[in-house]
């Protein structure tokens, strides 16, 4: 992302963007292993994930490139700890390895082998991209995946769940998703 990127999202959660989404994302509830562990919340935007996996018991980073975002999240949960990075650079280095790792809805798929690489003997990567087809998120090519790609992306992992399709999420919105949870 370009700095007119991150200035965009600066001023969308300044204006209170995604205040009301304060549940985790289903996946991430639902395939989340229980704490305590280390857990990397990637592209964490507000932090709902980041505060419900704390919540479990997690030592939480949460990584997003808007400060303004992960200083609300880190008013929501204190404990957490923030790291303003553009992610269209690679991940940040120093970061360490995870029992834990998630990236809900932001398609960056060169990520997925360095995160791999973060991952604990034995931890879960849990990944949720928006899929090519339409539903809620912005229609471009940019931000969605095309059938079958997260799957390949994930190769090497243990597969617990792979999912292509519509989902509704929990404020009744349909979107389509592919979803993807792995164990190394």
């Amino acid at each position: 992302m370009s700095h007119e990127d991150r200035t965009r999202w600066d001023q969308r959660f300044a204006d209170g963007a995604y205040a009301e989404r304060l549940h985790p994302s289903v996946i991430v509830a639902r395939w989340a292993p229980p704490g305590p562990g280390r857990a990397l919340d990637v592209a964490a935007g507000a932090g709902r994930n980041a505060a419900w996996l704390a919540s479990q018991g997690f030592a939480v980073t949460a990584l997003d490139i808007s400060p303004v975002g992960l200083r609300r999240a880190q008013q929501r949960t204190p404990e957490i700890v923030t790291v303003a990075h553009d992610l269209d650079e690679g991940l940040p280095p120093g970061l360490g390895t995870f029992d834990l790792i998630v990236m809900t809805r932001y398609l960056n798929l060169a990520l997925i082998p360095a995160l791999i690489e973060m991952l604990a003997c034995g931890g879960r990567l849990i990944v949720e991209v928006l899929l090519q087809g339409g539903g809620v998120g912005p229609a471009g090519g940019r931000f969605r995946a095309a059938p079958g790609a997260l799957a390949h992306a994930c190769q090497g992992l243990r597969e617990l769940h792979s999912y292509e399709g519509e989902i509704e999420d929990p404020d009744g919105r349909n979107a389509q998703v592919a979803q993807f949870v792995g164990v190394l």
